[in-house]
């Protein structure tokens, strides 16, 4: 037996900006949030890539090509840093200006966009 769901349209707008707002919290704290939004982020971007409203979906998928993007780029080059902690934090000022702009702008874009409710089937 199927059952007709709703999910308010406001519920879905705010799925979608739900990694962007952990990028943001990952880069300006980097440490301990930022270790533990890379262990987060897999369980966020699992529970909304595929979500009923396909919107939802594509947003999350941007923010994690971006996020994870830049991380792979700092696991690799950061092999060489030791503890100098002169190249982290250059790192780290690089990955925030990556990521705290584009993620602002993808807030800032999903706020004005128009988000409707959307009706899904789900399997008892």
């Amino acid at each position: 037996m199927t059952e007709a769901k709703i999910i308010a349209a406001k519920r879905s707008r705010f799925a979608a900006t739900i990694f962007n707002y952990g990028n943001i919290v990952s880069m300006l704290i980097p440490l301990p949030l930022g270790i533990f939004w890379l262990g987060a982020s897999m369980a966020v971007y699992t529970m909304n890539r595929h979500h009923p409203n396909e919107r939802v979906g594509h947003y999350t998928q941007q923010a994690a090509y971006r996020f994870y993007g830049v991380i792979g780029f700092v696991v690799v080059v950061a092999t060489f840093y030791g503890t100098e902690l002169k190249y982290w934090l250059i790192t780290w000022a690089i990955s925030a200006a990556i990521l705290l702009p584009w993620s602002i702008t993808d807030i800032v874009r999903i706020h004005r966009e128009h988000w409707q409710d959307v009706t899904f089937e789900e399997q008892n």
